[in-house]
């Protein structure tokens, strides 16, 4: 066998260090070192609908090479519902590019969710949104329940309805409280979380968990609501609506948070929609997308509220759409306390719900049920469905794929935080790092449902 010599090229340790570090596509590179048509594609080829030719030079902000600087803001940062990298390109204090990077919190539920039975799955998704676990799951059940083709008692509806919409409240409290506290406001992040508490002993009460409740379920929910709980309802739509005038002078009239709000990082209706974000980012440019007035689910056809809209698409439409909602969310709540009918929680169909805890102890044949329940789960007909709701955060869809097993065969989320995210280079684009925190905060991204 003959001797071969192999040829190594000599590598510098500048170029060694950046093969060590580099994240190859996720990188950002200067203006200057990146060619006409991929700034063309990373600033504004999305937007465009008509496929023409894009020039690069339109986005282009005149600036001087030399004073250009590449910063990380992230991976981990304070004013962020988990770890979101922003990669910005900065001529002094304004922002020319930003470049999102995501997957540091990746935990792989979609692919998950295929190894977990029907009756596991509510476990799992619950924990994508973190502050909105019951939209979570109702997405989840109501896909589930299209495969079965089962009908929800008529009290099991109103209690999912009930549940969703203090479930808004909550989350668009926490948005307040953290919103404010990014803006330097600790007033509002104390009376925030303060009036959130109200909410979370009411779900403990109700579901015996305060977080990641697994409440809403194929075919109904977990449990009926506890006694007393009209009167614990009513306190909290007593109160917290009274609170939200406080959060009105508090920050609305504000001169200094309307200074960091009014103006900054506007969205025309044609941008958004061209992302295609929804929820209180579409909102805020004037569009009343809406997907419990647009396309009705549970009882939302048979409650009076409105849709909030925007004007400007800038920061402060978003906060005051979220701060509106509020009172809109507790209109809803205060109607499904009047209109709450009698009745089953869940279906009584013994292929999906298990019997009575009563009857276990009293039936040989209930208890097997109730063990190859909760063991291998109920088989779900062949097919494949999309269901979508109104999250706090925009449209979130679950999809499932069915191949006639215990267990999903596909399962997709269309979370609304991963969407919405795609939106923040352009949000950034000519603005101030000051005014990046208000930016991801009015965007209320949770990065567990975008690295999901």
């Amino acid at each position: 066998m003959s001797d071969s010599k192999v040829s190594v090229r000599s590598i510098d340790r500048d170029e060694l260090l950046v093969a060590e570090t580099s994240e190859g596509a996720q990188e950002l590179t200067y203006r200057r070192d990146t060619n006409p048509e991929q700034l063309g594609r990373e600033v504004g080829a999305v937007l465009r609908l008509d496929g023409r030719q894009l020039d690069a030079s339109q986005f282009d902000v005149e600036s001087r090479d030399d004073e250009l600087m590449i910063i990380n803001m992230g991976p981990s940062h304070p004013s962020t519902h988990g770890v979101l990298r922003l990669m910005l390109e900065l001529d002094g204090e304004t922002v020319l590019r930003c470049k999102p990077v995501i997957g540091y919190l990746h935990t792989g539920m979609e692919k998950q969710g295929e190894e977990l039975s029907y009756v596991q799955g509510g476990t799992n998704v619950t924990r994508m949104d973190y502050l909105s676990p019951i939209n979570n799951e109702l997405s989840y059940s109501m896909a589930v329940e299209k495969l079965l083709g089962i009908e929800v008692p008529e009290r099991a509806v109103w209690i999912r309805m009930l549940m969703s919409e203090l479930n808004r409240v909550s989350s668009h409290l926490v948005w307040m409280a953290t919103n404010g506290m990014d803006l330097g406001s600790t007033s509002m992040m104390i009376y925030g979380l303060r009036e959130r508490e109200l909410i979370l002993a009411f779900f403990e009460k109700t579901a015996g968990l305060r977080l990641n409740l697994n409440y809403v379920r194929p075919g109904g929910v977990a449990a009926d609501l506890p006694d007393g709980w009209e009167d614990d309802v009513l306190v909290i739509c007593d109160t917290i609506e009274a609170r939200t005038y406080e959060y009105d002078t508090l920050l609305t009239g504000q001169p200094i948070f309307r200074q960091r709000m009014e103006g900054v990082a506007p969205i025309t209706a044609e941008e958004a929609l061209a992302l295609g974000v929804t929820g209180p980012l579409l909102r805020s440019t004037g569009v009343p997308w809406d997907l419990r007035r647009e396309m009705p689910y549970l009882a939302y056809d048979r409650v009076e509220f409105d849709v909030i809209v925007g004007t400007y698409g800038d920061n402060f439409d978003r906060y005051a759409i979220r701060l509106n909602e509020i009172r809109e969310s507790l209109k809803i709540v205060r109607q499904c306390l009047d209109m709450m009918p009698r009745g089953d929680f869940r279906t009584q169909d013994p292929k999906v719900t298990p019997p009575p805890r009563a009857r276990i102890d009293e039936s040989m044949e209930a208890l097997i049920h109730h063990f190859n329940l909760f063991t291998e789960g109920f088989h779900v007909p062949e097919g494949e469905v999309y269901s979508a709701i109104e999250s706090p955060r925009g449209e979130l869809g679950c999809y499932i794929v069915s191949d006639g097993g215990p267990k999903p065969y596909r399962i997709h989320v269309r979370a609304p935080s991963f969407v919405n995210v795609q939106a923040i280079p352009l949000l950034m684009r000519g603005g101030l790092v000051s005014d990046t925190i208000t930016v991801i905060s009015t965007v209320d991204p949770v990065m567990g449902e975008v690295d999901r």
